[in-house]
Formats: structure tokens, sequence, C-alpha cells
């Protein structure tokens, strides 16, 4: 019987083709939301975590009192001894120092006399070690618009939007004027190496770029660092792994009393992260499960209305002597069918549309230039365990029970009447 309903489904398209494609249309609808959402958490988490937070952060008790206002005098010492310690405890955690700053960069005219000056808020990173993965991690490279990279000392990037306001060019000797880590003044002269656009609205317009080595010099920060973060193996953030690492750690100090005892947090301690991360999962299920009940609604009623449609064809089997009963597990079976093949189709087809987001992304940065938030501008799906069967269960479930209504309508015929009906 399968065999002959599935020949029927296949060479009937009046009969077929109108469901498939609206299970089809609905179960793509479903699997490519899901995976695009899931991208935008993922783009939220790895922006945040590559630029303010790392997977896992050590800094001493008392900069994590104050850390809004990233304070160096109550920076981490000893930087080399803590990071090697770090390694050996947690080899499967990338361990790399970064130093926060901020003041004010002067920009001369040929004459070497102030043509401009700006606030700009700089960032330290080890651009320079060998095997260091900062760089790509922040997606220098990708995100020049002039010029090149850090490639020796004295060398500093400079944000696009500052850039642009104040005239500054790659190759232009620039000042930075600052304090140290004492709080004495400090100032030094650096070269242009490159200007960089990330798309980030909160970087791109007064942000600069140091290497960290350039910075210690710059801010008396010897073998120190603001802040030391880790990241985990594939730069992949998984909450619960990194509460076992932070756990681990802090356990060691826990009878200390030292302020400037280091103390590890990771990316959901910080910056309302927990709360931001939990609100967005609510929301993505929400989304998820009305798309699903709209969905189902949807392939309810075209289950209703395929069966009405085939009112009279179930009179004339009637009439042939088929049971009511055969009628209708036939009537199931070929809308499950129906289901499985339109899920199917549906599923290919927005697995494949996310597949190809994970890689190209969809780009928003004119869209963002206002928003003062941490979010990479191109935003790419992420194809899930989730997506191969979350389209099955509205796509199959309600085509069936929308079939298994309007069966009931094979009960309803009055066999006295098909003569009638048929004339």
């Amino acid at each position: 019987m399968h065999r002959f309903l599935w020949k029927g489904i296949i060479r009937d398209r009046s009969r077929s083709l109108l469901p498939v494609l609206v299970v089809t249309i609905g179960v793509f609808a479903v699997v490519f939301s899901y995976g695009y959402i899931q991208g935008m958490l993922d783009n939220m988490i790895r922006t945040t975590a590559d630029f303010q937070t790392g997977h896992l952060k050590v800094v001493t008790r008392a900069y994590l009192e104050n850390e809004e206002q990233k304070p160096n005098d109550l920076a981490l010492l000893e930087v080399d001894t803590l990071q090697k310690k770090l390694t050996e405890e947690f080899p499967e955690v990338e361990w790399t120092p970064r130093i926060f700053f901020g003041g004010l960069l002067d920009i001369p005219d040929s004459n070497g006399e102030t043509k401009a000056q700006g606030p700009v808020s700089g960032t330290a990173y080890d651009l320079l070690s060998p095997g260091s993965r900062e760089a790509r991690r922040i997606g220098l490279q990708q995100s020049l618009v002039a010029g090149h990279v850090i490639q020796q000392s004295n060398e500093i990037i400079i944000s696009y939007d500052f850039a642009d306001r104040y005239q500054v060019r790659p190759g232009d000797t620039v000042t930075f004027f600052g304090s140290t880590m004492y709080g004495s003044m400090s100032f030094a002269n650096y070269t242009v190496a490159g200007i960089v656009r990330f798309g980030i609205g909160q970087l791109d317009r007064g942000a600069v770029i140091l290497d960290i080595s350039d910075a210690r010099l710059l801010l008396d920060m010897d073998n120190a660092a603001g802040e030391l973060f880790g990241f985990l193996p594939g730069d992949l953030y998984n909450k619960e792994q990194a509460e076992r690492v932070k756990e681990s750690f802090n356990r060691q100090y826990t009878g200390v009393t030292d302020e400037y005892a280091p103390v590890m947090v990771q990316l959901a301690d910080q910056d309302f992260m927990g709360q931001m991360l939990a609100y967005m999962h609510i929301v993505s299920l929400v989304m998820v499960i009305l798309l699903v009940f709209a969905l189902a609604i949807v392939l309810w009623n075209a289950g209703i209305l395929s069966g009405i449609r085939r009112y009279n064809e179930f009179g004339v089997r009637l009439a042939m002597g088929e049971e009511k009963k055969h009628i209708y597990r036939t009537l199931l079976v070929e809308s499950l069918f129906i289901g499985i093949i339109g899920s199917a189709i549906g599923t290919a087809l927005g697995i494949s549309l996310c597949y190809y987001l994970q890689d190209h992304g969809i780009d928003y940065s004119a869209m963002m230039d206002s928003v003062n938030m941490m979010i990479d501008p191109v935003i790419h799906a992420r194809v899930t365990p989730e997506l191969y069967f979350i389209g099955f269960i509205p796509g199959g479930l309600s085509m069936l029970i929308g079939s298994a209504l309007a069966g009931t309508a094979v009960y309803k015929r009055n066999t006295a009447m098909l003569f009638k009906e048929l004339d």
C-alpha cells in the first residue's frame, strides 16, 4: 500500500504539489530563522570576548572592583610568571595579556606644530611576539583600510573615524599624551602604521592600537598588564568549561586577603553578559516557538483544505466498496509522506543557506553606524545539530493532524447520497 501511495503522490501533482510547497516554504523559514538567530548570538559572544572580556579573564581584586575605570595602577605584576603558571595548569586555554588605557593624541602639521588634538581610547595587544594570534583574533588585517599592521616597535594603528576627522594618514608621526601606572605624565611619538575600521562604532570613533611592549614602556608597566585574557579551544565559548577553570583557579586564593591577589572571572560574569545571554536565549526560543506554531497552523489548515477538496473522491471510493477506515488510514499515510518530503526539502534548503551565510555572512555595517554595541556588522548564521530535525516537528505532525481532522469527513459520507451526487 505504501508503494502505491508513494506513486500516487509523485504522479498526481495536482494533489501533492501545493501541500509539498507549503510544507517546504514553512520548514525552510523555521530552519533558516533558527540558524540565523544562533549565528547572531554567536556573533555577539565572539565579538565581546575578542575585544572586551575574553572567555576568561584574570585581574587583581582591586582592579575588578573598579573595572569600568580600567585602573592600570591596580594592574597585575609579574605577568610572565602568572601566565606561565596558568598555561601549565590549564594548557587547553590560550592566555594573552592586554592593557587598556586612555589619553590625548596630538597631530602635528608640516612644521611640527600642533594641528589638532583628540581624546583616544587605547588597547595594547601582544602583536609582535612569535606565534601570537591576537591580530587574527581581532581581525586586524581584514579591517585595515590603509597602511599595514604593526610590524615593529613605535608604530600605532588609528581608528578610521578619528583619522578621517583629523586628516591622519599612514606614515604620519603623532604624539600620545597620557599617564603612567604610577600617575606621572608620559608621552611618546609613534608612526602611524595603518588606519583600521572594524565596523563597530564603539571602536571606530576614537580607538588606537599599540603593541603591548610599546604600551609597557609608555605606561611604565614593565612585566605588567591590566588584564590577562583566556580563550578556550577553537575560540568557542563554553560556559560550563569556563566555569570549571574559574572555580579551579579561584580556589587557590580562597584564604588570601591581599587586594592585589589575582582573581578570575568568565565571560558570563562581566558587563551583565550572563543576563544578556539568558535574555537572548529566551528571546530566540520564543521566536522559534512562534515560528513553529505559525507554521503548524498553516500546515494544519493546508491538510484540512486538501482533505476537503477530495470530498467527492472519498465518495467514489466508498461507492466502489472501499472501507472507510482504509480510506482514512491511506489519507494519514499520504499526508505523512507529503510532510516528510516537504520537511526534507525545506530542511535541506534552510541548512544550505545557513552554511553559505556561516562562511560569508550579511554585512549590516551601513545600518550600524550609530549602534554603540560590540557587535560585528557582518552577521553569520550557524549550523547546529538542531537544524537537522527542528523542521520535521511542525512539517510532519501538523500536516498529519490537519489531514486527520479533514479525514473525519470520510465517516460522515452517506453512501445512499452518492448516486445523486454523481448524477
